[in-house]
């Protein structure tokens, strides 16, 4: 253990490396420094790593700043003081030195290793993933970047490029138990819960004490609807850490899964009496008050949504991008306007394959319940949360050798060169539909529910101008609502706080009204609440649309049991009901704040607020 040193004076760099802020973040240029540099403080640097190995961490820090504050690109003394920063908990100073050391040498692959990992712990996966895959690069056939690449990948939904590398760390490194783990979370996220089964059994094998690993495999039984099974496994876990967080929280999940909620929360009540070593994470508070609201305590579940949103915030970071997100609809509506459409060619529709059945809404508007219920049709197979429309609108400009960005570089459709590109993007949403496993023989459709594809229907009409979109609807305080007391991503970080999810909620509907203006599109509008007031009169209306004939299975889609991605995962496999409904009005002081952004919306769809 290395030794704790004196606190750092002011004239340091506020992240705790101890490098002057010149020398730290606040410096912009990184120089490679010239061999006889080098040369002339590697007797210093020698010094710093033999104490270093002795143990003594302060004696190396004093050696590894006496070489940066002279030469802050010194590629040995970023490392020695980043070693020291990490093993004393820095995150901050680790996640800055790291940083100065890759971008002096981009060839470290053991750095840029541990810098992915510590923005993936972050929070910042979006950076994370840039090193992660740099440090494939570097190293293919190095297992850690293998396994950190899966966990990029599984994290954010891209769950069969997940499994491949997670394959490929299996084949490339010693059997490690956690990463068994990983996979078996991976393929679980994938509905293969029977092969899920095998690897959280093969991970507890190799290391039978691993909490994680086990109450993974708790979750895995418990999505699947075992709850017997999740306790007997419950029981293995508490005889590791019976009084750790997240096994008092698993007991309050079982719990509620059986409807037992005064149990549930007693659970919870014992995470809040457990004092520092039971400070609860954001995920726990949303556990918490997701119970509360079952049980009718509205007020007390309200304060801890609050809670918990205020920890992803200020703790995680994970704040709305509101520039971004207005920009970005200012240039979808600048663009698809109803004369440049009427210029754009339209990709051609394969006879060949099923064909994509785009189910859109806000996230928490019943687009998992639609998408359960029509999956439940023999012609129709699920394809859940798909990223392959975001990631044309990523990869398009350069697949058309176009100088403009998203939308704007559909302009270069005109080019001779392009001609026949719209074929192209649709042949790659299908391929990658194809790998992923999704598409059935004998199937007329796979379904891609990905929250707020609405955002893209421009390049949806463009691409597969004859599939069905069913845009779900939904009372626009019961949505924000719902998306602040669940820990949702979606829509640039907007749903941590009511004003920023009814904010983004306003520019998405807006954007909506004007592709109905300007776009020709196999559109259909349906309300969540329609369907639990009729729901054959609308589950017939909608296969109606989607041209096939009504089947009984679809009404009813909780005996549907594929599993359902989504944080909806327990509500779908529950028969049809009102409880959410208007759901709203249990908050409605609370959610003031949210009605003058609504309230054109939710005029303009027909409800009102009362």
């Amino acid at each position: 253990m290395y030794r704790a040193v004196a606190t750092l004076p002011l004239t340091q760099c506020p992240c705790g490396s101890g490098l002057s802020p010149a020398n730290c973040c606040s410096m912009t240029k990184l120089e490679l420094l010239p061999q006889a540099t080098l040369e002339r403080f590697a007797p210093t640097i020698q010094q710093a790593n033999a104490a270093l190995e002795r143990g003594n961490g302060a004696e190396a820090e004093k050696l590894s700043l006496s070489v940066l504050n002279q030469a802050p690109s010194h590629p040995d003394g970023l490392a020695i003081l980043y070693k020291i920063r990490n093993a004393t908990g820095n995150r901050n100073a680790a996640e800055a030195l790291l940083t100065r050391l890759v971008a002096v040498n981009p060839n470290l692959l053991w750095a840029t290793n541990e810098l992915a990992m510590l923005l993936f712990l972050k929070g910042a996966r979006d950076k994370a993933e840039v090193h992660a895959r740099n440090a494939v690069r570097l190293g293919p056939t190095n297992a850690q970047a293998h396994n950190m690449m899966g966990m990029i990948f599984t994290e954010s939904n891209r769950n069969l490029q997940g499994e491949f590398h997670y394959r490929k760390a299996l084949k490339l490194a010693n059997p490690v138990g956690k990463l068994y783990a990983n996979m078996a979370l991976n393929l679980k996220q994938q509905g293969k819960l029977e092969e899920s089964e095998k690897f959280y059994r093969e991970a507890m094998r190799l290391e039978p004490n691993n909490l994680q690993s086990l109450l993974g495999w708790v979750r895995m039984e418990e999505s699947r609807r075992d709850v017997k099974r999740g306790w007997e496994l419950l029981e293995t876990a508490e005889k590791i850490d019976r009084v750790n967080p997240e096994v008092i929280l698993l007991r309050a999940v079982l719990h509620g899964r059986t409807k037992e909620y005064d149990k549930a929360l007693g659970e919870l009540a014992r995470i809040d009496k457990g004092g520092d070593n039971f400070k609860p994470g954001a995920g726990l508070l949303i556990e918490k008050g997701q119970l509360l609201d079952k049980m009718g305590r509205y007020d007390e579940a309200f304060t801890t949504f609050i809670e918990a949103n205020r920890l992803v915030r200020e703790e995680a970071g994970l704040k709305y991008n509101e520039a971004y997100a207005s920009q970005l609809v200012n240039r979808l509506r600048g663009f698809f306007t109803r004369s440049r459409l009427g210029l754009l060619p339209r990709a051609q529709t394969r006879t060949d394959m099923a064909q994509p059945l785009f189910i859109v809404g806000f996230p928490r508007s019943g687009t998992t319940m639609v998408e359960q219920t029509l999956t439940s049709h023999p012609n129709i197979c699920a394809g859940d949360e798909l990223t392959f429309i975001n990631d044309i609108a990523f990869l398009m400009p350069r697949m058309l050798g176009s100088p403009l960005t998203y939308p704007e570089a559909l302009a270069d459709l005109w080019m001779g060169d392009n001609l026949e590109a719209l074929d192209n993007l649709r042949d790659f949403y299908l391929t990658r539909s194809r790998q992923l496993g999704i598409i059935e023989e004998g199937r007329h459709w796979f379904t891609d529910k990905m929250p707020l594809n609405e955002t893209h229907l421009g390049l949806i009409s463009l691409i597969f101008p004859q599939s069905p979109i069913i845009h779900l609807i939904r009372h626009p305080l019961d949505v924000v609502f719902s998306c602040f007391s669940n820990y949702l991503t979606h829509g640039f970080n907007c749903s941590f706080d009511v004003t920023t999810a009814a904010t983004h909620y306003a520019q998405v509907m807006d954007l909506v009204e004007h592709y109905r203006e300007n776009l020709q599109m196999h559109y259909m509008q349906v309300k969540y609440e329609d369907i639990v007031a009729d729901q054959e009169k609308h589950v017939r209306r909608m296969l109606d649309f989607v041209r096939e004939p009504f089947d009984e299975r679809c009404l009813s889609f909780h005996e549907n049991y594929r599993y359902a991605r989504t944080a909806s995962y327990a509500q779908v496999t529950e028969k049809l009901y009102s409880r959410s409904v208007y759901r709203y009005r249990n908050y409605r002081k609370q959610l003031e704040p949210a009605f003058p952004i609504l309230e054109p919306a939710i005029r303009r769809l027909g409800y009102t607020i009362d």
